[in-house]
């Protein structure tokens, strides 16, 4: 009986070791150390595309640069299944409308981050978090 036991105890701490490590990948790719979570960019341009993806959104946008060449920036949104929760569709954003998008840039200056909130061309807003 005692050796049942340590058989279950063993397979258990097996089982709860390869839990425990499943789990660094996943914490780990919903970091959000790259973003400036200090800072809030706004880009205002034309949608190239709306990825509506998981386990991630995706907003490609055009936006005039400084010189005068349009710049493409990706925008790092929420899963499909959070935003449905916020009213939002796999049409909300079509290519080629005009937008003003709220981000959290990256840290290191190049052209994305991390979407807040996006205000339509009729002046709707859409928010990644809250009520939309």
């Amino acid at each position: 009986m005692r050796f049942k036991g340590i058989a279950s105890g063993a397979a258990l701490a097996v089982a709860l070791t390869a839990a425990l490590a499943a789990t660094g990948p996943a914490s780990a790719h919903h970091s959000y150390s790259m973003f400036d979570l200090a800072k809030e960019s706004t880009l205002t341009g034309t949608i190239k595309e709306f990825q509506w993806t998981n386990p991630h959104s995706w907003i490609e946008i055009n936006v005039p640069g400084a010189k005068g060449a349009e710049e493409q920036w990706g925008i790092e949104g929420m899963s499909p299944n959070f935003l449905a929760r916020r009213g939002w569709s796999r049409d909300t954003l079509k290519p080629g409308d005009k937008v003003s998008v709220v981000i959290h840039p990256l840290k290191d200056g190049s052209h994305g981050g991390s979407f807040v909130r996006v205000t339509l061309a009729n002046g709707t807003v859409m928010k990644q978090s809250g009520a939309s």
